[in-house]
């Protein structure tokens, strides 16, 4: 199998360096960077995000981000989000009273986790998608490592065409039950770290790089 390239979006929010490593990990060829050729033709593009919406937001856009992520997914090509880089693909974003535009792949909003608990930080499992291909060979038991204080709670993206595969939406729960992860044909992304939770992690990635 030829290596696949994958380029880590570098636009100041998003821990790069452990996503590297754990790309590098599953087999990809990996870049850090923010240049708008290279994360174009790259095979796979990486957003991580940590951090606020709004502030990953305007790093996404003063890195021209917003640009590359939609010049990819109207080429078919594939993304990946993590953390705040999933969220950041739904149509906005609410923190403290604050509504932030987000980048509009995916309608619905996300809001405040509703838990006795805030943040949400620890390993956990996720109810994935029958036909998941993200979570194949991944035991249903197996915990990821979630961080975040804010999340997805309704999926509303209906499919009404038969010739159009519809997405995998995979959930959790925390208080209440939550978007974990989407499979939406050449975008996906997960609310979860995978390049934090260990063997499974690695698995996931491993599924996305094999079908670059």
């Amino acid at each position: 199998m030829t290596t696949k390239n994958v380029v880590v979006l570098d636009y100041g929010f998003g821990n790069v360096r452990s996503a590297e490593r754990a790309l590098a990990r599953a087999g990809a060829e990996v870049e850090i960077t923010r240049d708008y050729d290279r994360a174009m033709n790259a095979d796979g593009l990486l957003v991580p995000g940590v951090g606020a919406f709004a502030s990953c937001m305007a790093g996404l856009k003063e890195a021209r981000g917003d640009w590359i992520i939609g010049r990819r997914l109207s080429g078919g090509r594939p993304v990946m989000g993590i953390c705040v880089g999933m969220q950041v693909l739904f149509e906005r974003g609410i923190e403290h009273g604050v509504e932030t535009e987000g980048l509009d792949q995916w309608p619905g909003k996300v809001g405040p986790l509703q838990a006795e608990v805030v943040p949400h930080m620890g390993w956990n499992t996720v109810q994935a998608s029958a036909g998941s291909r993200l979570f194949q060979g991944v035991d249903p038991e197996e915990r990821f490592y979630f961080v975040h204080s804010y999340a997805v709670h309704d999926w509303t993206l209906e499919v009404t065409n038969p010739a159009i595969r519809a997405p995998h939406v995979s959930w959790s729960t925390y208080g209440e039950p939550f978007v974990a992860a989407v499979e939406n044909g050449a975008l996906w992304a997960t609310q979860f770290h995978p390049e934090k939770s260990g063997d499974a992690g690695a698995q996931l990635l491993t599924n996305w790089i094999e079908t670059l």
